[in-house]
């Protein structure tokens, strides 16, 4: 049997066994995870897709995709009535893992490369089966460049989140040592959570730029629900100095113009928001969050107030006396609130 025999073999057995064990597999997954996503897996193929295969495939944005298009067109069946929506996919192994949400709880799944199987979820055969999951270890991040006034960078998508986790962590080490270091929240060059992320990111952009003192105000308060009415009046913006801006800015860079042409979207798929875009190819930002001190990006993980204290302690020559206080060693959930206890320290919207 020649190679192309025997990987065509392989993957009809795969796929048989597979089939076979769709029934095993639905009420585990759903007690063990708890998805509304229904089914070991789906064949996609069975459903009215309108994306076409090109002769060249599809790219793994376009096979997830078509995979919440599927959902979405039997979200009676498959969750219950709930709409899922694509926060982002990237390739893992042999298959594209797909991170979505539903019902507001975020979920992840997986596609074949080829795009005919979705599966709500994944299990690595080849591990020893544990009662416990193993606790999440720290990342050893490369050593933080020094300065007497060190520089620290947050890059996120202002819905994103993995980037409303991180501004969470970001915050508390912000109220504390604001006034020994030059600290702020920066945007990726793109967007991809709707017009309502632009919106977002022009209003804390130009509340840094016209009243910085109340950012913090503002910021505790948008990461809780998303209210940015209700947080404006909390933290007492100047509504009228903060449309003055976000008007110019728009003009300046060109963001609300790009957005409605399609033309300028980056892969076709994400709208430009070109006001940091020297900085995210300066130092290379690939997606939200995205930390930079002093220059150099650095790994945070877990993503919890006192890590991201220890790691700007570290860029100091010599470290504040604010240095030896101690913050909270639990990391935020991903998305809005203030839950913690995630083990999603490394999630990333890109």
């Amino acid at each position: 049997m020649n190679e192309v025999h025997r990987l065509e073999f392989t993957k009809s057995r795969i796929y048989g066994k597979l089939k076979n064990m769709q029934k095993i597999l639905i009420p585990i997954s759903i007690i063990i995870a708890g998805i509304l996503i229904a089914g070991a897996f789906v064949y996609i193929n069975q459903a009215k897709i309108k994306t076409p295969i090109s002769k060249e495939g599809l790219s793994p944005q376009q096979i997830a995709e078509k995979a919440i298009n599927y959902i979405n067109a039997n979200k009676d069946t498959l969750t219950g009535g709930s709409t899922a929506s694509l926060l982002n996919v990237v390739e893992e192994e042999s298959v594209y893992k797909i991170h979505l949400e539903v019902g507001g709880s975020e979920y992840d799944s997986y596609v074949t490369k080829d795009g005919k199987y979705l599966f709500p979820g994944g299990y690595n055969l080849e591990e020893t089966t544990k009662e416990e999951a193993p606790e999440e270890e720290e990342a050893v991040s490369p050593e933080t460049p020094k300065r007497d006034t060190p520089d620290v960078k947050l890059f996120v998508m202002s819905y994103c989140p993995y980037g409303l986790q991180a501004q969470k962590m970001f915050l508390p080490v912000y109220d504390l040592l604001k006034n020994e270091a030059e600290m702020g929240v920066y945007f990726v060059n793109y967007i991809m959570h709707e017009k309502k992320e632009i919106d977002e990111n022009l209003r804390q952009y130009c509340i840094q730029v016209e009243e910085k003192e109340k950012y913090s105000d503002y910021l505790n308060c948008f990461v809780k629900d998303g209210n940015f009415e209700k947080c404006l009046s909390e933290a007492n913006i100047d509504k009228a100095k903060l449309g003055t801006c976000i008007s110019n800015t728009d003009n300046t860079y060109n963001i609300t113009n790009q957005y409605n042409d399609k033309s300028t979207w980056l892969n076709g798929n994400f709208p430009k928001f070109d006001i940091h875009t020297d900085l995210n190819e300066k130092y290379g930002v690939r997606g939200s969050p995205t930390v930079v001190i002093n220059d150099k990006v650095i790994e945070v993980s877990p993503r919890s107030p006192e890590k991201f204290k220890e790691t700007v302690c570290q860029s100091f020559n010599s470290p504040p006396s604010e240095c030896s206080q101690t913050l909270s060693n639990t990391a935020f959930s991903p998305g809005f609130g203030l839950e913690t206890g995630s083990s999603s320290g490394g999630g990333q919207c890109k």
